[in-house]
This record gives structure tokens, C-alpha cells and sequence, in this order.
């Protein structure tokens, strides 16, 4: 299945959402922040992010506006307690594939299709650019 990059600051928010994407059958790698995050995308190549809004040095914002700045096509969950609709527009304006306030139940929760993945890639190989 897909490779996830998971960028929360929370380590107990990464467990969580670790376990529920391996569970899916995807593979994971962590980042605790968005500059790590956006470090992480560019040498891994993930096929999807899952990030939270509120983190040190580079927020979730930060890191959808710096992937969009490098022409990244890699597509962006937004996890978050709290989303506002002004967050929540600002999330879509900056190119967020989905938001999800909370994690849902583990049992119930399961990243986009495989589907999404070979999508994903397909648009990727003819962009040739992230």
C-alpha cells in the first residue's frame, strides 16, 4: 500500500494515528513538526501527508504553503480538534486533499483508498514534479 508521513507534534497523537494507518495496511514514517514534516516529503516521497494545524516552528499552514510553494502534489489530510470554518477555508485555499476533526475510532478509520494512491501516482509521473 502507501507510504504516510504523519506530522504532529504530539507523540501520543502520532502513536495514535500510526496504528490506525498500519492497521490499513500502509507503511509510516513521523515527522514532530512541519519543517521536519516538509524535510520528510521531499527525501521520502510519501504518497500522502497527515498533519496537525498547531505545531513549533512550522505549522500545519506553513507546511501546506511550502508544499504548494514547491509545486507538491502530494496529497494533504488535515487532522485537528478544532477546526474553524475560517481555519478550514484557509486549509482548502492552501490545497488540504480532506480535514478531519479527530481522529475517528481506530476500527473505523482508514486513509483513502489504494485507489487515491495509484491515482495520486499516475498524476504525479505526468506532472514530474512534487
Amino acid at each position: 500500500m502507501g507510504l504516510i508521513l504523519i506530522t504532529d507534534d504530539a507523540a501520543f497523537s502520532r502513536r495514535m494515528i500510526r496504528k490506525a494507518v498500519e492497521e490499513g495496511g500502509h507503511q509510516v514514517i513521523e515527522a514532530g513538526n512541519g519543517q521536519e514534516g516538509l524535510d520528510m516529503a521531499a527525501s521520502h516521497s510519501p504518497d500522502c501527508i497527515m498533519t496537525d494545524l498547531l505545531m513549533p516552528e512550522m505549522d500545519g499552514f506553513g507546511l501546506l504553503k511550502a508544499l504548494r510553494e514547491k509545486g507538491s502534489k502530494i496529497p494533504v489530510i488535515v487532522l485537528s480538534a478544532d477546526i474553524q470554518d475560517s481555519a478550514k477555508q484557509k486549509c482548502e485555499e492552501l490545497g488540504a486533499f480532506m480535514m478531519l476533526k479527530n481522529l475517528p475510532k481506530l476500527p473505523k478509520f482508514r486513509p483513502p483508498s489504494k485507489k487515491l494512491w495509484v491515482a495520486n501516482r499516475r498524476y504525479q509521473s505526468g506532472a514530474n514534479s512534487r
